[in-house]
């Protein structure tokens, strides 16, 4: 089979995608997250995907993210048949499934259309010889960093390994089974679980001994009726104890929960109280501003009086008469920044060699010379920062002989407009907040700003105590919590007195748990007194019947043996034909796989045996001249050895049926000459069956006949900072 033409809808992130594939290699290629492996995962569902029963296809994890919820993902493809293939040349046909509730399935080969699910699967089995996704997964589908699963799904593998040979499907692995759980039912040999075998065995014992016993029976039937009359009564007794302890116990546990249930009713109602006063006193602040202005416009309006108040005294102060200034200002002719530096020279030497002192023990004069050498370094450093001051006097001098040249050149007509413009400024804000002064708007200030920060704290605490909860439901529920500590005292009231002690529940668990063990203890007496009355033979006539059971245990015990036996042939059989099965596939495996990995390793390994029950493989190293494990070869050697293996067992495990081969992206770890030469064999491998290669990489398009490449995800998270847009509950 070759695959002409995948369609994918509302498929993971393809909401509708069309591709054409070569008949020969077609390299599918995309970065991550461009959906090869859902081009694969959908060949697979194509091929393998049944509807027809359990389990289901995930479709939650199937459906694109941005698809409706009651879209269908839908596989379709088109496909031809290989003229070597049974049915002659010139067959073509498609196969569309699709998945979640109402699915459907249709299978169209020569015109002629199938929507029965099973039946679909049926007929794709049989064109393509992969009769499961199990089966499919294990050999035709190689997925990045599973070539080594050869014995991926053994179970699966076994069954189809032996079907090949017989072309008969005969299920030898699940009539083993079978087998296996039959012996095992007939021969089990545990207390719990007796095999059937012992039961009657056990029977044939017991019956006999009755037999050999029943006159001596007669005498102890008195007693035993006795016993069991006395295990009746201490068993009544104990299930009367029983009951009543019970009981205790369950008004324990109800007042324990009631207990609970009032605390908690207590505290809700505390809460909702406090709630309630928190409420009031918010409404309160809310119609009791002092300030009929929002906080915002009387701060706004505060800070603009506090500037042109600075305004105005400046100005008034320049306007009240001249200063004569002293434009000569001279600098200080040392700088401290050098004086500086050497003082921290002198502390640090000076700190060195007081710490070497300390080092070298009995040099104390040196520990000496190091403090004088400090402290002679703080005084100069003393010395620079008089120098610092200096040079600021000097620059503030400046500045202010600066900023008097720059009054005197204003002019005094520009400084009194400037002076009646602030005056008018503040009057008109003064006016607008209906204050005198700048000292009654900094109180008003102070007040709003004292009444908002109460408001807020008061709303604070409120949301801590109720959350959002609206304010008018805030006295009910203060007044259902109420109600509820009310409900729950006369509720405990009713409970039993030693019920509501402390620790009364684990106390009357402990009794009613021994008045349990004595209970069973005395029903497991009477049931044993009981089974010693019945099994006791009472007159002749009981003998006789109990002789007759005998002989039917005994018939059934030799019948059962009989059967054990014929189950135990036809299992050593079974067993044998399916080691025969796996010995003659491992040997088809090693004579196809010896050409492949000669050619792929360039002949330095010409020899390949298979193990026959792990299916381990191995080589002969031409240093070593002896056998050695695949897998302690390198990892590009072993990759392409499991490859060689993989395609081997498909050829042998689909018989003369072609399937297509996916390849995920197998040879990512390999060199590029490792990769070349599988590339060669899977080139090679085209003459009977379509490669279809998922890939990140373009290293292989020289090779292929066909490239399809996929694009990348273009979608980013445009949420700014990574902040959440969700509701906060």
């Amino acid at each position: 089979m070759r695959i002409a033409r995948i369609q994918l809808r509302d498929v993971k992130r393809y909401r509708d995608l069309q591709i054409d594939l070569a008949p020969g290699l077609t390299i599918i290629r995309g970065p991550n997250e461009a959906g090869k492996t859902t081009i694969a995962r959908a060949i697979e569902l194509g091929l393998t995907g049944s509807l027809a029963g359990p389990p289901p296809v995930a479709v939650a994890g199937l459906r694109s993210w941005d698809a409706e919820p009651d879209a269908r993902p839908t596989v379709s493809l088109d496909f031809t048949l290989d003229p070597s293939e049974p049915g002659g040349p010139g067959r073509s046909g498609s196969v569309e499934k699709a998945f979640g509730p109402g699915g459907s399935a249709t299978l169209t080969v020569d015109g002629v259309a199938i929507t029965d699910p099973a039946t679909v699967d049926s007929q794709l089995a049989d064109l393509t010889g992969v009769p499961t996704a199990a089966f499919f997964r294990s050999t035709a589908l190689v997925a990045r960093g599973e070539l080594e699963d050869l014995d991926r799904d053994e179970a699966t593998l076994r069954e189809r390994l032996s079907a090949s040979i017989s072309a008969a499907d005969r299920s030898t692995t699940a009539a083993i089974e079978e087998l296996k759980r039959v012996l095992n039912d007939l021969n089990a040999r545990s207390e719990r679980d007796p095999g059937r075998l012992r039961i009657a065995e056990e029977a044939v014992v017991r019956s006999q001994t009755v037999v050999d016993t029943g006159e001596a029976g007669l005498a102890r039937l008195v007693v035993d009726r006795e016993t069991l009359g006395a295990a009746q009564d201490v068993s009544q007794a104990a299930a009367a104890d029983l009951a009543a302890r019970t009981h205790l116990l369950d008004q324990a546990r109800a007042a324990e929960t009631v207990v609970l249930e009032l605390a908690a009713a207590k505290e809700r109602q505390a809460r909702y109280t406090e709630a309630v006063d928190a409420a009031a006193e918010l409404a309160r602040l809310h119609d009791s501003h002092p300030s009929p202005n929002p906080l915002p416009v009387v701060r706004q309006t505060v800070d603009r009086l506090r500037v042109l108040d600075a305004k105005l005294t400046e100005l008034r102060a320049i306007l009240s008469g001249e200063v004569n200034v002293d434009y000569e200002v001279s600098a200080p002719t040392t700088t401290w920044r050098p004086i500086a530096m050497a003082a921290i020279v002198t502390v640090l030497v000076g700190v060195g060699l007081a710490v070497a002192g300390q080092v070298l023990s009995g040099l104390s004069v040196l520990s000496l010379v190091g403090l004088g050498v400090a402290l002679l370094g703080l005084i100069i450093g003393f010395v620079a920062f008089r120098q610092r001051r200096t040079a600021q006097g000097f620059r503030r001098q400046k500045e202010m002989a600066e900023s008097e040249v720059e009054r005197r050149l204003r002019g005094r007509s520009q400084m009194e407009a400037e002076l009646r413009q602030a005056e008018a400024d503040t009057a008109a804000q003064l006016q607008g907040l209906g204050l005198p002064d700048l000292a009654a708007a900094e109180d008003l200030l102070t007040r709003e700003e004292a009444h908002v920060a109460a408001i807020d704290a008061l709303n604070a605490r409120l949301e801590t105590l109720v959350g959002r909860e609206p304010v008018d439901s805030l006295a009910p529920s203060r007044d259902a919590a109420a109600k509820d500590i009310v409900d729950k005292t006369a509720e405990l009231a009713g409970v039993d007195p030693a019920a509501r002690e402390p620790g009364a529940r684990q106390r009357f668990e402990a009794e009613a748990q021994a008045a349990q063990a004595a209970l069973e203890a005395a029903r497991i007496a009477e049931a044993q007194a009981r089974a010693q009355v019945d099994a006791n033979p009472i007159d002749a006539d009981q003998v006789a019947g109990e002789t007759e059971r005998l002989a039917v245990w005994q018939d059934q015990l030799s019948s059962l043996q009989r059967r054990a036996r014929v189950y135990e042939a036809a299992l050593g059989g079974l067993e044998r034909a399916t080691e025969a099965t796996m010995a003659r596939a491992t040997r088809y495996l090693e004579r196809t796989m010896i050409g492949a990995v000669a050619r792929i390793t360039d002949g330095r390994y010409r020899r390949v045996r298979i193990d026959d029950d792990t299916l381990d493989i191995s080589v002969v190293a031409p240093e070593k001249g002896d056998w050695v494990d695949v897998r302690e070869l390198s990892d590009g050697i072993l990759g392409q050895v499991y490859l060689a293996a993989r395609l081997g067992l498909v050829r042998y495990a689909t018989g003369d049926r072609r399937p297509p081969l996916v390849l995920d992206d197998p040879f990512v770890t390999f060199s590029d000459t490792h990769a070349a030469r599988g590339f060669e064999l899977l080139r090679e491998l085209t003459a009977e069956h379509q490669v279809i290669y998922l890939t990140a990489t373009d290293r292989y398009d020289a090779a292929a006949d066909a490239v399809v490449e996929l694009p990348g995800p273009t979608a980013v998270d445009d949420e700014a900072d990574g902040a959440s847009t969700a509701t906060p509950a």
